[in-house]
């Protein structure tokens, strides 16, 4: 495969006026996975903030070792760089707070830009009904037990002409929401000034994802690995695991796995 493209970064490295955490962009026609280019940008040195797009990616990842496939174009593809540095109170323990921080700033931007609000799912999906409009894969890079940098990988379906017969009746498109042409580079604008704001201020970032979470008091069914079981979600712990009170009435923290709304939210 011939080597990805990437445009020249802009001569500002912050092309976003307001925002004082995120750039450049590196725009990409093609690469394999944002994430792993960025991880592999990371180990190299790539400053932190670093935002990566692309057109189209060949072997996108998905959460649970899932794949990402999109027509070029079709999808807002990106990956952000962040180190400790750009948000000094994060811990390997509170990486979490990142992608809770990613799914709100880009809740928010898809409602400014396409003008409908999605529901934010647990861990870090947005839906419409419930058919699937975003992913994302949070990955970290730990050396000798202290964080050296997290990639945020978001997967965001923004303008499709039509899906394949295997996720038609499970995923949308903005577009296919707002019955108009949507523009990946406006959201992409709008999720950066957003996701800067968050960044700067990580404090309130759990609450508002409690507040704002569509899981929240829904009744849910959770797949793991030789289980499934259902319930009620009845809240979000500090470390970001997920509280469901079992239909036998335990409760459970779900730290990873599936879970699938059983009734509208």
């Amino acid at each position: 495969m011939n080597q990805p493209s990437a445009t020249p970064p802009p001569e500002n490295p912050n092309p976003f006026p307001g925002t004082s955490c995120l750039g450049p962009i590196i725009r990409l026609a093609e690469v394999d996975s944002t994430n792993r280019y960025l991880l592999d940008a990371a180990r190299a040195g790539e400053a932190s903030g670093t935002v990566v797009v692309a057109d189209h990616q060949s072997a996108g990842r998905g959460r649970l070792g899932r794949t990402w496939e999109a027509p070029a174009g079709a999808s807002l593809l990106m990956s952000v760089l962040l180190r400790p540095e750009i948000a000094p109170d994060i811990t390997i323990a509170s990486v979490h707070l990142l992608t809770m921080a990613a799914g709100l700033a880009m809740a928010d931007a898809v409602e400014a830009v396409a003008g409908f609000a999605p529901i934010l799912k647990w861990p870090n999906d947005l839906l419409v009904g419930d058919r699937k409009l975003c992913g994302m894969l949070t990955e970290s890079e730990i050396t000798d037990g202290a964080l050296r940098c997290v990639v945020v990988g978001i997967g965001v379906n923004v303008q499709w002409s039509d899906f394949p017969a295997e996720l038609v009746e499970t995923a949308t498109a903005c577009n296919l929401v707002s019955g108009r042409d949507i523009s990946r580079d406006e959201l992409l604008e709008e999720f950066v000034e957003r996701y800067s704001v968050l960044l700067n201020d990580l404090n309130s970032v759990l609450s508002d994802y409690r507040e704002r979470l569509g899981t929240l008091n829904t009744r849910v069914r959770i797949e793991l690995a030789g289980e499934a079981f259902e319930g009620i979600a009845e809240g979000v712990t500090d470390d970001g695991s997920l509280e469901v009170r079992t239909d036998g009435g335990a409760l459970r923290c779900i730290t990873a796995g599936d879970v699938v709304h059983l009734r509208p939210v």
